[in-house]
């Protein structure tokens, strides 16, 4: 009997401190100061060209492509993308030099930028290079936001000529870090 009352006298106080929360005022304009900095990488462009695709026509140039690189339709994109940056690695084990350019293209296919990665010949020891990161920012950024197409121009510096029998790769990895400032 004296248990059954202890615990009644339990339950009752606890059920009596809910009632004596503390709480303050709220503050719901604190929302109108969030200020949200996302960041994302992403693969940007890979190719992989073996060396006997690259056989030597007497040009020094060997290859342009183009991609759609549509992603600034996004209205969001336009709007909240603060900064955004691209870094380059190749890894050449040809044994000829290369100065490849990348060509950020506008709708009606004009150069808005270009950025060139110059690619020493394979020597017989690890060829990787990491290039510095290429940084969009006021201008620079507007012009990205105009890019629609990405393009490559793949040059071949003079060298022992390239034929079906040639060995090596040269290979392009690129990622893109894209950060937003969101209001």
């Amino acid at each position: 009997m004296k248990l059954n009352c202890i615990n009644s006298i339990l339950k009752i106080f606890a059920v009596a401190t809910l009632f004596f929360s503390c709480s303050s005022d709220l503050d719901f304009d604190q929302v109108k100061d969030l200020k949200l900095e996302p960041v994302f990488v992403a693969n940007l462009v890979y190719f992989d060209v073996p060396a006997n695709e690259l056989a030597d026509n007497g040009g020094n140039q060997i290859g342009f492509d183009s991609r759609y690189f549509d992603v600034f339709k996004k209205q969001f994109l336009k709007d909240y993308l603060s900064k955004a940056e691209f870094n380059v690695e190749i890894d050449n084990t040809i044994e000829r030099g290369f100065v490849i350019n990348m060509l950020l293209l506008n709708s009606k296919d004009e150069i808005l930028v270009t950025q060139t990665f110059s690619v020493p010949a394979y020597k017989g020891s690890p060829n990787v290079i990491t290039y510095p990161t290429v940084v969009f920012e006021n201008q620079r950024l507007e012009l990205l936001k105009q890019t629609e197409r990405i393009g490559f121009v793949v040059l071949m510096m003079s060298g022992t000529p390239l034929d079906e029998n040639s060995l090596g790769n040269l290979k392009l990895r690129s990622s893109a870090t894209a950060y937003f400032e969101i209001q």
